[in-house]
């Protein structure tokens, strides 16, 4: 067996782990008091806040000559904002938030009984997805057949699905499908992607993530303060810039 041929296994582990900690954490939920709910949804945002700002840190401050300088700030701030305009043109979160109440309604999940349904689809969608290890598990799962990034990943998402259906209920357990869609596009298209991609676009992209996991906490903690979707946009603006100086040069 041929290392494309195990290509896809660190997805598939991926989910399997996410639908292990959804199923354990909807048990739970039920004998689970609202406070406890409360403080450890409140624990969870601080711990995915903290996700963010690491992995912004670590891709932004380079040490150069024994001094801390930044790197890429200005490309991160103009992806940021011509992502939040392409996204607020298409409406990205609108969109997440209506496939999430299509899967409500399809499962005939009553309001009453998971009001957390969507928001617990399209949060643990999106802090599945955007992080740096997805991207670059997935293209070390395609090109070598390595999946130990992605079953690494998996068992930092099922130990969070734990936490997150939990609370917030079932909808964390249809994260799976986005995850399944986006880590498989990327794993199987590695080869034919992997000549244009450099370290720096990959960091590039890895940190404009770890901004928007960022923000997925702070929606977390405070309420739905950050359209974090209508982001999603920008992690491509890094992947464009690469592609018109690659055209330049």
């Amino acid at each position: 067996m041929t290392a494309q041929d195990m290509a896809g296994l660190g997805t598939l582990g991926n989910i399997a782990a996410i639908l292990l900690g959804s199923a354990i954490g909807i048990l739970i939920k039920g004998g689970l008091k609202k406070k406890f709910q409360d403080t450890i949804m409140n624990a969870l945002a601080l711990a995915v806040m903290f996700i963010g700002i690491s992995g912004t840190l670590q891709g932004l401050m380079i040490v150069k000559d024994g001094k801390l300088e930044t790197g890429s700030i200005m490309l991160v701030i103009v992806s940021l904002a011509l992502g939040a305009f392409i996204g607020e043109a298409i409406d990205i979160e609108a969109r997440l938030d209506r496939v999430g109440e299509w899967l409500k309604k399809k499962l005939k999940v009553k309001d009453g009984k998971d009001k957390g349904f969507v928001e617990g689809f399209v949060s643990s969608s999106l802090l599945y997805c955007v992080g740096a290890m997805a991207i670059i598990g997935s293209l070390q799962d395609g090109l070598s057949g390595d999946p130990s990034m992605l079953l690494a990943k998996g068992f930092i998402d099922g130990v969070v699905s734990i936490f997150f259906a939990s609370t917030l209920g079932i909808g964390v357990f249809f994260s799976v499908i986005p995850v399944g869609i986006y880590q498989g596009i990327i794993t199987l298209s590695a080869r034919y992607i992997e000549p244009y991609l450099s370290d720096k676009l990959i960091s590039d992209v890895s940190v404009i993530g770890s901004i928007i996991i960022f923000g997925i906490g702070i929606n977390m903690l405070f309420g739905k303060k950050i359209r974090c979707g209508n982001l999603l946009p920008a992690v491509l603006v890094p992947v464009v810039y690469e592609i018109i100086l690659n055209f330049i040069k």
